[in-house]
């Protein structure tokens, strides 16, 4: 029991904070009430478990980085392995098609005779009456030049295949701004092909919102005439656009009720301004009446499928069919105008099967 006097000192002490007694009559005071050192648990059997614990987490420790390093370097192997798999058929896949089209250039090649290229199509089930191509303006010098020169050799094959209307879509409307000049150089390619001018077809040449190139020179020719239209980004949304403001005048100023807008008017107008010339001679209106505002097919010159902006009216029921999908990453050819992409179109288009939503 701890006695008064004991009590006293300690309270004594508490009340001037430590500063009456020293370190050693604090020990003195404290140290009868203290247990006996022996008579305390034995701790080595901790210390020993502990220790026993410590040594295997150093060894989880010491095992786990060098699992992940195995895993990780097992992943990037399969991940190479399967890179270097998928790479090799894709280009032995584009080796064959590279090959076989280069076998179609030989085989099929037209040699700038229009009898070549009807017996190429002779064997076809049908040919589009209105065919519609995708091109693009590259960034080289000469790039206009370029593509002046491929739109007059798809003007020859599809006069030289039987087809009446083409249309070339380029999305910055270059062509537009030298159709005189197109105009000659689709004459010039012609003649190469036809020969004289009584054999060659006559050319109208024409794009929306410009007036028409008609060659009158050739009367008596046999060949039946070919309608070349050219489209651009502006023949899209603006072109709707605009219809759009003229409705609404004309509604507002009691010209047009708006009951009378409907989408049978509204497709009629935009047929019209996207495929009517400005200007045709009296003796050319029955060019004009068999004008089809829709393209049957149409082909993509490019590394993939990309409308790129093309009227989006007009290709309601229109097959597609792109010519670069294979063999472009090898040869370099997927953009380029050639011949037997041509024709794998006009295949395409004559073994699909047209049901029209049924």
């Amino acid at each position: 029991m701890v006695s008064q006097q004991e009590r006293d000192i300690l309270r004594a002490e508490i009340r001037s904070r430590g500063n009456k007694l020293s370190a050693a009559d604090r020990e003195n005071l404290i140290k009868p009430y203290l247990p006996d050192p022996s008579d305390l648990p034995q701790t080595r059997p901790r210390a020993s478990t502990a220790t026993s614990a410590t040594g295997s987490r150093r060894q989880k420790a010491r095992k786990t980085p060098i699992r992940t390093f195995i895993k990780s370097q097992i992943h990037r192997l399969t991940y190479a392995l399967t890179h270097i798999i998928f790479g090799i058929i894709v280009r032995l896949l584009q080796a064959y098609h590279a090959v076989v089209e280069r076998i179609f250039a030989i085989v099929y090649h037209h040699h700038r005779t229009p009898e070549l290229i009807r017996k190429d199509v002779r064997g076809l089930k049908r040919l589009p009456q209105h065919l519609s191509i995708i091109l693009s303006l590259r960034t080289e010098d000469d790039a206009l030049a370029v593509l002046m020169d491929e739109v007059a050799e798809l003007a020859a094959w599809s006069a030289c295949a039987g087809i009446p209307q083409l249309s070339i879509y380029e999305k910055t409307g270059a062509l537009k701004s030298c159709i005189p000049a197109l105009h000659q150089i689709i004459n010039t390619k012609l003649a190469s092909y036809f020969g004289s001018p009584s054999q060659q077809p006559n050319l109208q040449l024409f794009a929306p919102h410009h007036p028409v190139f008609v060659d009158t020179s050739n009367s008596k020719s046999e060949v039946p005439p070919l309608t070349l239209l050219l489209l651009s980004s502006t023949d899209g949304r603006e072109t709707l656009v605009d219809l759009t403001k003229t409705l609404a005048e004309m509604s507002q100023n009691g010209k047009l009720s708006p009951e009378d807008i409907t989408p049978e008017l509204v497709d009629a107008e935009i047929s019209e301004i996207t495929s009517q010339p400005l200007q045709l001679d009296t003796a050319d209106r029955s060019m004009a009446d068999i004008i089809k505002p829709e393209p049957d097919l149409l082909l993509i010159f490019g590394a993939f499928l990309k409308l790129d902006g093309y009227p989006p009216w007009q290709i309601r029921l229109t097959e597609m069919y792109c010519t670069g999908d294979r063999s472009h990453g090898l040869t370099g050819y997927g953009e380029a105008v050639e011949y037997q992409g041509f024709m794998r179109g006009l295949w395409h288009y004559a073994g699909a099967q047209m049901r029209f939503g049924r």
